[in-house]
């Protein structure tokens, strides 16, 4: 007997058909860089599904996950019921957000895929999954990976897609980075003049991209439609590109030499903030030394012990929380420059307070 054939409302673009599907299916780990309006979400539901579909294991689940419930129901709900809708026997369950298909495991629970958000990890903890979708990961809380995802696809050996737009150089750059250098990783970029969409007899054609050019501005639009990292927003005090110029530059020692050296020192005592002290000498800065969970004594011995070290000559610690840092080096005779980041500043017609006026001070440097 013939068995009826089930055709899925979906038909991939050019990058989708030849390239993208084929690339996921081999590779464990996917990192997808692309403007808006390529086709993200449908491309990747129709992946977890075909997936779904295949998986011959006890009680497969899927998830695709957007930084929020509400935006991912939005994003991605009405399409995963519209590609599902003709396989027959789904289940649909509207509270909890997972579409049940059945699978070739006789006997078992059909494959789930639920739509959730990255805003409630406590409800996907302790989950486990064969494939996870994190669409715009940049806007999700940093670690929710290493934390949540990453133990929860140990298991199946699930497969993992991060798939956005970029929003500055944050963990999402720091995964397409990881996927450029691996071998093993699929690592892809679609920018808007050079996926075709925008291409004479494209589904947007070129006329749309130049009305968007001249309607968005210069930042928005290089980071919506061309996919760079280094754009930023707008309305922000130190421009993203500007930083990324400065962590470029290559100093030689040279360079340095006879500049003073500043030691800076942040104190966080206990909790999940951590203690940080920061040498600088003219335009290099140097990596910090990182402490967490350690109290004012032991972390003013840490900062005494690079006072030694590095004969600085200024030493500016935080007051906020740095009392006793401050009291205790002074106390051994080392001079002390405390920094109260409430305090009036220079110019209190210009600032409301010390903190502001840094931050613009760093900017205009």
């Amino acid at each position: 007997m013939n068995k009826k054939q089930i055709i899925i409302p979906y038909t991939p673009d050019y990058h989708w058909k030849h390239t993208i599907h084929r690339e996921l299916e081999t590779h464990r780990f996917s990192v997808i860089v692309a403007h808006r309006r390529f086709g993200k979400t449908v491309g990747v539901l129709n992946h977890v599904i075909k997936q779904a579909i295949k998986n011959t294991k006890r009680a497969p689940i899927y998830a695709y996950i957007a930084p929020y419930r509400n935006q991912a129901k939005k994003i991605a709900w009405s399409y995963l019921k519209y590609y599902t809708s003709v396989i027959p026997g789904i289940k649909v369950n509207e509270s909890e957000l997972y579409i049940e298909l059945p699978t070739k495991h006789s006997g078992a629970d059909g494959a789930r895929i639920y739509v959730m958000g990255a805003d409630n990890p406590d409800a996907i903890r302790g989950m486990y999954f064969d494939g996870v979708i994190l669409d715009e990961p940049a806007q999700m809380k940093p670690g929710f990976y290493e934390e949540i995802i990453r133990p929860a696809i140990a298991d199946r050996q699930g497969w993992v897609i991060w798939i956005g737009t970029p929003k500055g150089r944050n963990e999402f750059y720091e995964r397409w980075q990881q996927a450029l250098k691996n071998p093993d990783w699929f690592a892809a970029m679609y920018r808007a003049d050079e996926s075709g969409l925008f291409d004479e007899g494209g589904r947007y054609g070129p006329k749309e991209l130049e009305a968007m050019k001249k309607e968005m501005s210069g930042i928005i639009f290089r980071q919506e439609m061309l996919c760079d990292f280094t754009a930023s927003a707008g309305n922000v005090l130190i421009p993203i590109d500007i930083v990324v110029a400065a962590a470029e530059k290559d100093i030689l020692p040279q360079d340095i030499e006879g500049a003073p050296v500043i030691l800076g020192a942040d104190v966080a005592r206990f909790g999940g903030d951590r203690c940080i002290i920061f040498r600088r000498q003219g335009l290099c800065a140097f990596k910090p030394e990182v402490y967490q969970d350690i109290d004012n004594m032991t972390f003013a011995g840490h900062l005494i012990r690079a006072i030694n070290k590095y004969k600085p000559d200024a030493v500016f610690v935080d007051a906020g929380r740095g009392e006793g840092v401050i009291d205790r080096c002074r106390q051994l005779g080392y001079e002390i420059t405390e920094i109260n980041f409430g305090a009036r500043a220079s110019e209190p017609n210009r600032y409301v307070n010390k903190r502001t006026e840094m931050w613009d001070d760093c900017r205009e440097w």
